[in-house]
C-alpha cells in the first residue's frame, strides 16, 4: 500500500510534535514496540506533517535485543528528558530482571519532574515496581497477571486492554499497543486521523479501555451453559480459599449431582478436578514468575499443606515446586 497516496486534513499545527521517549528493556516485545512506533509514523505520513517524534534509548545508551534475539540501535541512554515528553517502556520477557535498579531509579526521578509514563506489555511491572502506579488502575498482559497481583496489592488491577490513569498509561502487550496508539492520536489530532491510521494498519476492529484482553474462560473453551460458566467463574474468583462443590452447586441453583453431570459433559472432568488444576495452573505462574517461597505460593493457591501442594504439584507437571523454582532460578543466572 502507497500510503503516500492518502492525506488526512488535521489542519495547521501550531504546537510543536509530540515527543515519544521509548525505553527498550532487554527482551522487550518486538510487537509491542513496532504497533506503537509504526502507529505514529503513519500519522505523520497521512497528515503530511511531523506530528510526531520518537528516540529509542536503554540502560546502556548503545543496543539491546528484543525478545526473538534481534538487536535495535539505541539513540542514547537514560538521560533527563524534557517536562512534556511521553514516555513508553516496552517489556517482554523476564521483565523483573529487566527491570534494573538504574531504570527504576531514573524512572522515578522522571515522574518527579511530571513526565508522563507508560508501559508497554509486561513494562506495567517496571512501573509497579518503581512505585508509580499505587493507588492507580494498570493492566499487564493475561501471564503476568496472576504474579502482579500478589506482589503489588496498593494497584487496581485490570484485565483491560490499556489503561490510561491520569498520566500513566499501561498496556496489555501485542496488537494492545496499537489501541493506546490510537487513542492518543484520537486525542491530539482528531477521530478521523486516528480512523485513518487504524485503515492503514489493516486494523479493522479499534478497542477500548472497556475492552478485555481476553475472552473469558467459559467462552474460551466453550462453555455455553449458562450456570457451568457461572461456576467456573466462582472458581476463578476463589482460588485462595476454594469453595466446596456442594456449596458451588447450591449457589447456582442445583444438585452436586448436576453439577457433576455438567463437568463430565462440557469439560471431561469432575468440578473438583477442574478446580485443582485451576489452581496448579496459578502455582506455576506464580513460581515461575515470582520470587514468593513455595509455601507462601501454596497458601496464595488454597493448599493449607505444602506436602499436599507438592504432592498435587507432582501429579500435575511431574515435577516438584521446588524444582520448578530451582529450574526458573537457574535458567535466570544463566541468561543474566
Amino acid at each position: 500500500m502507497d500510503e503516500s497516496r492518502y492525506s488526512v486534513d488535521v489542519g495547521p499545527i501550531d504546537a510543536k510534535p509530540h515527543h515519544f521517549v521509548l525505553v527498550l528493556l532487554d527482551g522487550f516485545s518486538l510487537l509491542a514496540f513496532a504497533a506503537s512506533i509504526d502507529a505514529l509514523r503513519i500519522a505523520n505520513r497521512l497528515s503530511r506533517q511531523t506530528l510526531y517524534t520518537w528516540r529509542l534509548v536503554g540502560e546502556n545508551g548503545e543496543a539491546v535485543a528484543c525478545s526473538a534475539g534481534t538487536r535495535f540501535q539505541l539513540d542514547g541512554g537514560l538521560d533527563e528528558l524534557n517536562r512534556d515528553d511521553i514516555v513508553l517502556v516496552c517489556g517482554g520477557v523476564d521483565v523483573a530482571r529487566a527491570s534494573t535498579r538504574k531504570i527504576l531509579n531514573w524512572l522515578r526521578r522522571e515522574a518527579r519532574r511530571g513526565v508522563v509514563l507508560g508501559g508497554l506489555c509486561t513494562a506495567g511491572y517496571t512501573l509497579a515496581k518503581a512505585g508509580l502506579l499505587d493507588g492507580r488502575k494498570a493492566t499487564i498482559h493475561w501471564e503476568n497477571h496472576d504474579s502482579f497481583a500478589e506482589e503489588f496489592e496498593d494497584v487496581h488491577l485490570t484485565k483491560s486492554v490499556f489503561v490510561m490513569d491520569g498520566n500513566r498509561y499501561t498496556t496489555a502487550g501485542g496488537t494492545s499497543s496499537i489501541d493506546l496508539m490510537l487513542k492518543l492520536i484520537g486525542d491530539h489530532h482528531g477521530e478521523t486521523l486516528a480512523s485513518a491510521v487504524a485503515d492503514q494498519m489493516i486494523y479493522s476492529a479499534i478497542r477500548t479501555d472497556q475492552d478485555t484482553q481476553r475472552l473469558s474462560t467459559p467462552t474460551r473453551i466453550g462453555v455455553r451453559h449458562p450456570k457451568l460458566s457461572q461456576v467456573i467463574q466462582m472458581m476463578e474468583a476463589h482460588i485462595e480459599d476454594p469453595i466446596s462443590p456442594a456449596t458451588l452447586a447450591r449457589d447456582v441453583g442445583m444438585s452436586t449431582r448436576q453439577l457433576e453431570r455438567l463437568f463430565r459433559r462440557y469439560l471431561n472432568r469432575s468440578p473438583k478436578r477442574y478446580y485443582m488444576e485451576l489452581r496448579l495452573e496459578k502455582a506455576r505462574n506464580l513460581l515461575m514468575q515470582t520470587d514468593m517461597s513455595v509455601i507462601n505460593v501454596a497458601l496464595a493457591c488454597g493448599f493449607a499443606s505444602p506436602s499436599h501442594f507438592s504432592k498435587c504439584y507432582r501429579a500435575q507437571y511431574a515435577t516438584t515446586p521446588y524444582r520448578e523454582r530451582g529450574v526458573h532460578v537457574s535458567k535466570d543466572a544463566t541468561q543474566g
